[in-house]
């Protein structure tokens, strides 16, 4: 009984590092400047971090939230060391609120300043999930008019995303109730962009709208002095693009978007360097990458839009295999399989059998 027991606990010993490591461990990269990737909690999360605070694109999963937070404040303390050394022998300047108020020899114990803003791409529960944590582990600027009792004008960060993205969490879903008032945006636009009021960090940041591309509600979030561009799910290296027909998603506007994408990039030499893409999924990517996903896209839209017209069934699409020369690439993605696409593009086409105007290929292929 006391061998049995030894080599139980023996096992259990052996198992527990296995079990510890199927979490996935969140990784942190600095793209440009002040802006960091962090991985690992669902889709990719973007902060800007500095003297003005955090700006956060997009919270991950809702189970990660407190990791994220942690890893979040990590990132602080050491970028706030970096910034007190350089500020000791400078008089640089890190962004609007850094100007008037933070002085040089802050004392160190102290807490850096929180989560300023959270910027939601769109609906999905990967990246909105930890809204509501860390919202309220935030802290938003106050100023101009505000109503109501000014005690609590602050409380909590921001929450940014287009007014689509608001209803569907007001008004919940099958499998989705409503979210809590505190998950859900604090400001909404409706038009085809939102500009920051007031830099950031030292810069620039805005959202621009992608309508009918992964949903109804997509957003890419633009960093303009770090020439950064956060795309949601609206571009993945991991897998084929993610089209959410049921909430207004669509192939064509999907490629409208990436097109559109296109346009705001410009690249160092050709297609390379210059502008960073930071896509929903995957590692941090330039102009080649994102057009050759939206040549792969288009050519797969293509077949799969021939193959419509000639009134193939969706059960016959899927049989041709349209995407079989991706599939290596990109059709091993967990969540999202090939099947799923093929269905979400046939689906789309079958409603809309016509691209319209725009769709055509742009810019270098090379």
């Amino acid at each position: 009984m006391k061998r049995s027991a030894l080599m139980l606990a023996a096992a259990l010993s052996l198992a527990a590092p296995a079990l510890v490591s199927a979490q996935p461990q969140l990784q942190t990269l600095q793209v440009r400047d002040n802006v960091y990737v962090l991985s690992g909690a669902g889709g990719n999360i973007i902060l800007s971090v500095g003297r003005d605070g955090v700006l956060m694109v997009d919270t991950g999963r809702e189970q990660d939230a407190d990791r994220v937070l942690a890893a979040i404040q990590q990132l602080q303390r050491q970028v706030d060391v970096q910034i007190r050394a350089i500020e000791s022998k400078t008089r640089i300047n890190w962004g609007a609120e850094g100007r008037s108020t933070v002085v040089n020899d802050r004392d160190p114990s102290a807490p850096v300043k929180p989560i300023r803003y959270i910027l939601n791409t769109h609906y999905d529960p990967d990246h909105i999930g930890g809204n509501l944590k860390l919202r309220t582990a935030g802290r938003t600027f106050t100023g101009g008019n505000v109503a109501g009792n000014i005690a609590d004008a602050g409380e909590g960060a921001a929450i940014m995303a287009h007014e689509n993205v608001l209803v569907r969490m007001t008004k919940g879903e099958p499998g989705r109730p409503e979210a809590p008032a505190d998950a859900q945006p604090t400001d909404t636009y409706y038009i085809d962009t939102m500009k920051m009021s007031h830099f950031f960090n030292g810069e620039g940041v805005q959202l621009l709208h992608m309508p009918n591309a992964h949903s109804d509600g997509d957003s890419v979030v633009q960093f303009r002095g770090s020439d950064i561009i956060a795309t949601g799910d609206i571009f993945s290296t991991v897998s084929y693009p993610i089209i959410d027909v049921a909430r207004g998603g669509s192939i064509n506007g999907y490629i409208d978007a990436l097109n559109r994408l296109m346009d705001l990039a410009v690249p160092e030499f050709r297609t390379e360097g210059g502008t960073m893409f930071v896509p929903g999924e995957g590692r941090v990517s330039d102009l080649a990458d994102l057009t050759y996903y939206r040549d792969m896209t288009t050519i797969i839209r293509d077949r799969i839009q021939d193959m419509v017209r000639k009134g193939m069934t969706l059960e016959q699409v899927k049989a041709a295999r349209p995407t079989l020369d991706y599939d290596p690439r990109y059709g091993t993605a967990p969540g999202w399989s090939t099947d799923q696409f093929v269905e979400a593009v046939y689906r789309s086409l079958s409603a809309s059998p016509k691209p319209p105007a725009g769709t055509a290929p742009r810019g270098r292929t090379e």
